[in-house]
């Protein structure tokens, strides 16, 4: 299937242009797709559907600078390719200031230059999303990183005091950790560390975030969430690890269980760095009641 490529651009003419110079390329085909208007480009663009943008720089009373800087601030990843009728090297800067990976003069462009744009802007993307989730993902587990928790936190935090919204937190430990090391080596505990973030990451909606906190211990943060929902989440974690023995290697099976603690803001705490260290007063009191459980901060 063709990868989509979007344009945003208020010139039906140049988007006639370039479905012309699309079907002279001579590598890949892509199907080029079109939005009209800023407002129209925008959404689209924030859909992620797209492999790339090609953006004119004049949309009406707004330009492709704002559309850029908004998209991005708005967690857009798409490579995008700056149009200009302009060739004044201002704009050039500009565009990659504010996003954008490569940039084409309309009066100079060639179906061999769109393609080789195009091919540069999709392989910068790659190498930049790679980069990015080095820098953002905990290599063992795939799940988000510490640096990563204590950055959304803050803006979950934020978010909390200027909607009045709620927002929770489960932490989790997996229980006796140190003695599948000890008696099974570190390969065998990378592997139960791997599957239990995975079972553990399984459980949570695609709104929330599931972080490997340090060592054994993985953070669940969830949006919109009371206390409740919180601690129904932190029930169904122990219950999802311990179903079923995991496999470290062909002939061993292990039978592990984690201990969880939740806690809510604003309910039980009234800012990110308390939430946490509610939910950790809770961990804390399920590990000392017998491990394989879950305990809410308010109980205690």
């Amino acid at each position: 299937m063709a990868r989509k490529i979007l344009l945003i651009d208020d010139d039906r003419m140049q988007f006639r242009l370039l479905q012309a110079h699309f079907k002279n390329f001579q590598g890949e085909h892509y199907d080029l797709e079109w939005a009209a208007t800023y407002e129209e480009g925008l959404e689209r663009l924030l859909r992620g559907q797209h492999a790339a943008c090609l953006l004119d720089y004049q949309l009406g009373l707004r330009n492709g600078l704002e559309l850029i800087r908004e998209a991005v601030a708005q967690g857009c990843r798409t490579p995008i390719v700056f149009l200009t009728a302009e060739s004044a090297e201002r704009i050039d800067v500009a565009a990659m200031n504010a996003g954008a990976l490569d940039y084409l003069v309309k009066g100079e462009i060639t179906p061999r230059m769109v393609e080789r744009s195009l091919r540069y802007a999709l392989k910068l993307g790659e190498t930049l999303e790679a980069l990015r989730r080095m820098a953002t993902r905990d290599q063992l587990t795939g799940l988000l990183n510490r640096r990563e928790f204590e950055r959304i936190l803050t803006e979950e935090d934020e978010r909390v005091r200027r909607f009045k919204h709620s927002a929770a937190l489960v932490m989790v430990d997996i229980d006796h950790f140190k003695s599948v090391n000890d008696t099974h080596g570190h390969t065998a505990g990378d592997a139960v560390l791997r599957e239990v973030a995975r079972r553990v990451a399984d459980e949570v909606r695609t709104v929330d975030r599931a972080f490997r906190f340090g060592g054994e211990e993985i953070a669940l943060l969830l949006v919109q969430t009371d206390r409740a929902g919180a601690f129904d989440l932190a029930k169904r974690t122990c219950r999802a690890v311990e179903r079923d023995p995991i496999m470290v290697s062909d002939t061993i099976a292990l039978n592990v269980t984690v201990s969880a603690g939740s806690a809510a803001m604003p309910a039980d705490a009234d800012s990110g760095l308390s939430l946490l260290n509610a939910a950790d007063k809770a961990l804390y009191a399920a590990k000392a009641r017998g491990r394989n459980r879950a305990i809410p901060f308010d109980s205690l």
